[in-house]
């Protein structure tokens, strides 16, 4: 049994971080936007102020509470509402990515100072790294560049034809 189930772990796991990854590519430049945007100055020095082990139960936080949205969005596709828990997947993850990519950037520094956490970081990497150097994340890369390229090309397209219809209403 024990032979069947280390695969299956493995595959699940695989999948997990795969789909953790293909957020955590939506997430970041929301993040990063959030960051440069929104001045919450006295909450961002208060963060950072933090020793390493508030900070890392800071960090948690929202994985703790929003992890559980999973299994909630499961039940609710189980159940035969598709689309409400396609949504509550999808924005809880964002949410949750989100959050921890902000509250990572401005205590990282403090959270590698934890033995545990910096090992358990280095681990995250390393398999990071494996899943990038794969053929199918290069491929899936170059799909997802070609996309945004055309997307970009529509959209200067379509401000173009929108720039032209209003001078020529003038």
């Amino acid at each position: 049994m024990k032979r069947i189930l280390k695969p299956v772990t493995y595959i699940l796991a695989a999948i997990y971080f795969l789909v953790d990854a293909v957020f955590m590519a939506v997430a970041r430049p929301i993040s990063r936007w959030l960051g440069r945007h929104l001045e919450f100055k006295r909450l961002r020095a208060w963060i950072r102020s933090l020793p390493p082990y508030p900070s890392l139960a800071l960090f948690s936080v929202p994985v703790i509470i929003l992890e559980p949205i999973k299994p909630v969005a499961a039940y609710l596709a189980a159940t035969g509402q598709f689309v409400s828990g396609a949504v509550t997947f999808i924005l809880g993850e964002l949410l949750k990515l989100v959050l921890v990519e902000r509250l990572f950037h401005l205590t990282r520094d403090k959270l590698m100072r934890i033995p545990a956490f910096a090992w358990a970081y280095g681990r995250f990497a390393e398999v990071r790294a494996w899943l990038q150097a794969t053929e199918a994340w290069r491929a899936i890369r170059a799909l997802s560049r070609a996309a945004k390229d055309t997307l970009a090309r529509a959209r200067a397209r379509l401000a173009g034809g929108f720039s032209r219809l209003v001078t020529s209403r003038d």
